[in-house]
C-alpha cells in the first residue's frame, strides 16, 4: 500500500520498518473520533469556501457511509494501512473518487491524531464518570442500610475507635467523588488542536473556532506548536485513572482482609469468589485481589507516558505514538474493574454481629473513658494514663471495658460512677460524635445527603 509521504523517497520501505512504524493495530479503535473530526473539518472547509460545496457533500456522505459500515461490521479495517487516518482517507477515495483526496486539505496527521486523542479522552472520561457514579450509589446504598452497624475504625491496622459501616462506606464514596471532580476538570480543560497542522498552522483561511464548536470544545489551542505536541491531557487522564484505581485498590484490600477467617466481617457471594485446586475449604477473594493487582498496571502506564514525554523537543515526535497503547490499557482496565467491583459489593453479606463483637474486644472505647474523666476536671494526660491502666487490667482478665466491675474503676479514680457504662457503650460512643464528618447517625445522614446531592449535580 503506497504511503502518502512516499513521493520524496526512492526506495520501498523495509517490511520490518513498516510493521514497526505502523499504528493501525491499536489506533483502529479511534475510527469514530477520526471520522467525527474529519466531518467537522470538511464542513468548515465548505463554509469557508476552501472546498466546493459539491465536494463537501460527497465527502460527508462518504464518511458517514464508512462510519456506518464500520459500526455494523460490514467493513473491516485493513491492517496493512499505516494508521486509522490513512485507512479512512483511502477508503473514502475508493468510494467517492478524487474528491476523497481533498479531505486532507489544511490539516496534517499531527493535528489530526491530536484531535482524535482529545475526542477519545472527552468520550472515555465521561463514560468513567458515569461508572463512578453508579459505584458511589452502590456505596451509599450500603451506608443507608447500615447507619447503626457498629464496627471498629482502624489506624495502623489496629482497632482504634468505634464507627459505623455507613461511616466507612461514606469515606470511600467521598474518595470517588473527588475522582469525578478531577475527571470533570480534565474534560472542561480539553482544547481543540485541529488547524495547528504539522506544527506551523496553514495558509488557508480556516475557521478553527467553527470546528471546535461542532465538536463540543470550549477552547482551541492558541499555539500551533503546542497544539500538535501536547499530551498533558493524556497524562492527566492516566493520572486520574491511577488515583481512582488506587482508591479501588484500598477498598479491595479491606475486602481481602475482612473475608479472612481471622476477621470474618463479610462473606462474598459465590459468584464473585473462587476456590482452590487442592484445598476444598478455600473461598478466595480473587476479584478484589485482581483489582489490587491491576492497579499496578495503571501506575505503570502513567509512568510510561511521563517517561515518553519528558525528553521530547517541540513539536511532534514519533515517540508520541506510544501514548495510545498505554492510555487504552488504563481505560480498558478501569472500565472492567469498576462495574465488577460494584456488582461484588451489591451481593456481599456483612456480618453485623461479628463487626460489633470485634469492636467490643478492641478496647476502642478507651478514649471515651479518658473523656469521661476529662469532663469531670481531670487533665487529659492524667485521664489518658488511667484509661491505659484500665485497658491493661481488662487484657489481663480477658474482658472488655464494659465488663470491668465498677470497683476496679474506682480503684483508679473516685470520680467513676455507674454512668461510666453508659459513657462507654459503643452505640453511645458513636452517637456522641456529632461533629461534622463524624460517625454519629445524624452526621452520617448529612454526609449521605451531600453525596447524593453531588451525584445529582
Amino acid at each position: 500500500m503506497a504511503k502518502m509521504w512516499a513521493g520524496r523517497f526512492t526506495k520501498e520501505e523495509n517490511t520490518l520498518v513498516n510493521d514497526f512504524n505502523s499504528s493501525i493495530s491499536f489506533d483502529k479503535r479511534l475510527f469514530e473520533e477520526d471520522i467525527k473530526g474529519s466531518c467537522a473539518h470538511v464542513t468548515m472547509l465548505g463554509e469557508t469556501n476552501i472546498l466546493p460545496k459539491e465536494d463537501v457533500e460527497k465527502i460527508l456522505t462518504g464518511l458517514e457511509s464508512i462510519l456506518g459500515d464500520l459500526k455494523s461490521g460490514k467493513l473491516e479495517i485493513n491492517l496493512e494501512a499505516e494508521d486509522i487516518h490513512m485507512f479512512v482517507e483511502e477508503e473514502l477515495t475508493k468510494r467517492i473518487g478524487d474528491a476523497g483526496k481533498k479531505l486532507h486539505t489544511a490539516r496534517s496527521r499531527n493535528d489530526q491524531v491530536a484531535l482524535d486523542m482529545n475526542l477519545y479522552v472527552k468520550k472515555e472520561s465521561s463514560i468513567i464518570i458515569d461508572l463512578l457514579k453508579d459505584f458511589i450509589t452502590c456505596l451509599v446504598d450500603i451506608a443507608d442500610n447500615n447507619l447503626n452497624t457498629i464496627m471498629p475504625g482502624f489506624t495502623h491496622l489496629q482497632k482504634a475507635q468505634p464507627v459505623t459501616l455507613a461511616h466507612y462506606m461514606c469515606a470511600y464514596a467521598n474518595m470517588f467523588l473527588r475522582d469525578i471532580s478531577k475527571l470533570k476538570l480534565l474534560n472542561s480543560n480539553l482544547k481543540m488542536p485541529l488547524g495547528s497542522c504539522a506544527l506551523a498552522g496553514t495558509t488557508y483561511p480556516i475557521d478553527r473556532n467553527m470546528v471546535a464548536k461542532q465538536l463540543g470544545f470550549e477552547n482551541i489551542y492558541n499555539n500551533s506548536l503546542d497544539g500538535v505536541s501536547d499530551r498533558d491531557y493524556v497524562i492527566e487522564f492516566a493520572s486520574c485513572i491511577s488515583i481512582s484505581m488506587m482508591h479501588l485498590s484500598r477498598l479491595a484490600e479491606e475486602i481481602i482482609i475482612w473475608t479472612s477467617n481471622e476477621y470474618s466481617y463479610i462473606e462474598l457471594d459465590d459468584a464473585y469468589s473462587t476456590g482452590s485446586s487442592i484445598m476444598p475449604q478455600k473461598k478466595n477473594p480473587d476479584i478484589a485481589e485482581l483489582v489490587r493487582g491491576k492497579t499496578g498496571r495503571t501506575f505503570g502506564n502513567l509512568m510510561s507516558l511521563l517517561t515518553i514525554m519528558k525528553g521530547l523537543p517541540l513539536a511532534y515526535n514519533k515517540d508520541m505514538q506510544e501514548d495510545k497503547e498505554a492510555i487504552f490499557d488504563s481505560v480498558d482496565t478501569i472500565k472492567k474493574c469498576i462495574p465488577l467491583f460494584g456488582d461484588m459489593l451489591k451481593t456481599t453479606k456483612f456480618n453485623i454481629e461479628k463487626l460489633k463483637k470485634s469492636a467490643e474486644f478492641g478496647y476502642i472505647n478507651a478514649t471515651d473513658v479518658a473523656d469521661y474523666l476529662t469532663k469531670k476536671g481531670v487533665p487529659f494526660r492524667d485521664a489518658y494514663k488511667i484509661s491505659g491502666k484500665l485497658v491493661a487490667i481488662c487484657i489481663e482478665k480477658k474482658i472488655t471495658l464494659n465488663e470491668l466491675e465498677l470497683e476496679e474503676y474506682k480503684k483508679m479514680s473516685n470520680l467513676f460512677e455507674k454512668d461510666i457504662y453508659n459513657a462507654i457503650d459503643l452505640t453511645n460512643c458513636v452517637e456522641k460524635r456529632t461533629s461534622i464528618g463524624g460517625p454519629s447517625n445524624s452526621s452520617v445522614k448529612v454526609q449521605i445527603k451531600k453525596i447524593k446531592q453531588e451525584l445529582n449535580n
